[in-house]
């Protein structure tokens, strides 16, 4: 399944960045509290880089990692003292690090089809391996039954020089949830048309936490980055390695 080519690169960059942003005060107060107040952050999904750039002003050295080519060809240019990889999260080298996030439930995404339960597993293990004692790992997911939750099924977003629109739809028994997205960007007097389809495995707090526990980390449930709050059915981790 192909990833955030360029044309939804660029809008999610520009148009939908503040969420990494408003996420990045908690995050930083996050890693102090478990005193880690420098060394390697590995960030799973970094996107455009906007929260590795965020984590280089605060001194850390920041690694991240995506399996969308052109996203990670805007996070070198965002974030240039930042070290990127293209690969997805399953199969990429995840270096020796004090902390490891991942943001805006990319453990969820089907990008690589091989995602789910299982693989989930096994990369809690390995994320485990990696981290110092005393590490911590922070991501977020969604839960299922999000038309219970009050999320539009279609939606519609409009930039300067880009407009998305996305049409979503939960299949609540096997709990996968897909947004069909349409994205068009300013190309001269005219407007580039591209699609993408996004598939999204859900899962329950329980479950993951399970997953975290086995895999020796301890857990806490977060329902929010800082200040800012996530909406209903969509939750957060902080699993420490003791």
């Amino acid at each position: 399944m192909i990833a955030y080519r360029t044309d939804l690169a660029y809008i999610h960059h520009t148009g939908f960045r503040d969420f990494a942003l408003q996420a990045a005060p908690g995050l930083l107060d996050l890693l102090r509290q478990h005193k880690i107040i420098d060394g390697l952050i590995v960030d799973l999904g970094c996107g455009s880089g906007i929260w590795a750039k965020e984590l280089v002003r605060a001194g850390y050295e920041a690694w991240g990692i995506d399996i969308s080519a052109a996203l990670i060809k805007l996070a070198r240019k965002h974030a240039p003292q930042a070290t990127f990889q293209r690969a997805s999260f399953l199969e990429a080298l995840i270096p020796p690090c004090a902390a490891i996030t991942s943001l805006g439930e990319c453990f969820n995404y089907l990008f690589d089809e091989k995602n789910g339960t299982a693989a989930l597993a096994q990369l809690f293990k390995r994320l485990y391996r990696a981290l110092r004692p005393g590490g911590i790992l922070i991501f977020d997911i969604l839960e299922p039954e999000q038309w219970r939750n009050g999320r539009p099924a279609k939606r519609f977003v409009l930039g300067r020089d880009w407009a998305v629109l996305v049409h979503v739809e939960e299949d609540t028994k096997s709990h996968v949830l897909t947004r069909h997205i349409i994205a068009f960007r300013k190309a001269g007097n005219l407007y580039r048309r591209s699609a993408e389809t996004h598939v999204v495995k859900l899962y329950r707090r329980a479950a993951i936490a399970a997953l975290l526990r086995r895999a020796g980390f301890s857990v806490k449930m977060l329902r929010g980055y800082g200040q800012m709050r996530f909406a209903q059915g969509h939750v957060g981790f902080l699993a420490r390695k003791p």
